[in-house]
């Protein structure tokens, strides 16, 4: 993980104090026929938490038949940047879990003493994955699949499944802009004969008195 002190708009100059958290990857990008591949473009999106900003930019994804050419596989290489702008929080120590353990309904996250930026992808099989999908999924016990954006991520999911996919995340011990960036990351999914969809999701957890979190979802887009 690397610190960047600029994203090129001014908005991480180092000469204002502010902390920037970059995490990069990419992944093996090696598409089928060009005939085959769909590209998709996806809007922004911006949510505004306690004492904080959510905003996500230039995401993308682009959509092949899996190589294994069984119909019930496909790839999507995603992309996009996740800007996360605390101006209120108290210090913290990032430390070991506090809390449970890959729970569908907190983030899929968990405390770690710190606040916290987290953003990854959700997705379904043979599910809209529109709100409704996503609380139902939750209280279904959605499985959270943890990952890191330094490869290729392979996924099973069967019909009416709902996976929750983390790509990666950045501690927040202090006030800062702190940002995720992620560009091709490869999910590879094998074991839907059946339509699937894929969102974008990024929690921001602030710590303190009021514990807080507030996520940002990104459009729906069919991953085949």
């Amino acid at each position: 993980m690397n610190t960047n002190p600029s994203t090129g708009s001014g908005v991480l100059k180092r000469s204002f104090g502010i902390v920037g958290t970059t995490v990069a990857a990419v992944g093996l990008f090696a598409p089928g026929a060009a005939n085959a591949d769909v590209f998709v473009p996806l809007p922004d999106g911006q949510k505004a938490a306690p004492g904080a900003l959510i905003t996500r930019t230039g995401e993308r994804a682009l959509v092949s038949p899996s190589l294994s050419a069984n119909g019930a596989g496909r790839v999507v290489w995603v992309s996009g940047m996740v800007v996360a702008e605390v101006t209120e929080t108290p210090e913290g120590k990032v430390g070991p879990d506090s809390g449970p353990s890959n729970d569908p309904g907190s983030n899929n996250s968990a405390t770690f003493g710190a606040s916290q930026l987290n953003t990854g992808y959700i997705i379904g099989c043979q599910v809209s994955i529109g709100d409704d999908a996503i609380s139902l999924g939750a209280k279904a016990g959605a499985t959270l699949k943890s990952a890191s954006i330094s490869g290729s991520i392979g996924l099973k999911i069967a019909p009416g499944e709902v996976r929750w996919v983390q790509l990666e995340r950045a501690d927040i011990p202090k006030p800062g802009t702190y940002f995720v960036d992620y560009t091709d990351v490869e999910m590879s999914i094998e074991g839907c004969a059946g339509y699937a969809q894929a969102r974008a999701y990024t929690n921001l957890e602030i710590i303190g008195n009021t514990h807080t979190k507030t996520t940002l979802y990104g459009q729906p887009f069919s991953i085949g």
